[in-house]
């Protein structure tokens, strides 16, 4: 069994231990996280919704991300990732959710935000909401498991 299948069955533990659902807004995932969340039998009993919003637009529509947040930040940015986080809690019946936009390359970076940049943010109806940022290097593929990898990582940490 993989380390992001472990990470997913335990975090699927600690959410029917504590009757919470999990909602995901992905972006440089593109639904990966809720793949590997449903991928584990069961997971119905844990597993809310998840939103692939991978253009503004779909973020704005989807999950309320307000236009101004992504002109003066940009999709790949702390502000953005909180706002998705948060919209995905109110656009849902969970009480757990996590948001992921970053450059999963090979384009698309550039000085300030280069390929590997990944943002994360996590946020819970109990009222906990944390942000954090990774650089991860590889290709296309290594970034987006990497991301993967935190995101549950991070979801562990939050519920427990």
């Amino acid at each position: 069994m993989d380390t992001v299948h472990r990470l997913a069955c335990r975090l699927g533990e600690q959410l029917i231990h504590n009757r919470m659902m999990l909602a995901t807004a992905e972006s440089c995932t593109g639904g990966w996280i809720a793949k590997v969340v449903t991928d584990i039998p069961g997971s119905s009993r844990w597993f809310e919704r998840g939103f692939v919003t991978y253009t503004n637009v779909a973020k704005q529509e989807m999950l309320g991300v307000s236009g101004e947040t992504l002109a003066i930040h940009g999709a790949v940015s702390e502000q953005t990732v909180l706002e998705m986080a948060r919209g995905a809690l109110s656009h849902s019946h969970a009480q757990l959710s996590v948001a992921v936009s970053g450059i999963a390359g090979p384009g698309g970076g550039t000085q300030d935000k280069p390929v590997g940049t990944v943002w994360f943010a996590w946020a819970s109806t109990f009222g906990k909401t944390e942000s954090h940022l990774e650089h991860f290097h590889g290709d296309r593929e290594e970034v987006r498991q990497g991301a993967v990898r935190v995101a549950l990582e991070g979801l562990r940490d939050v519920v427990c």
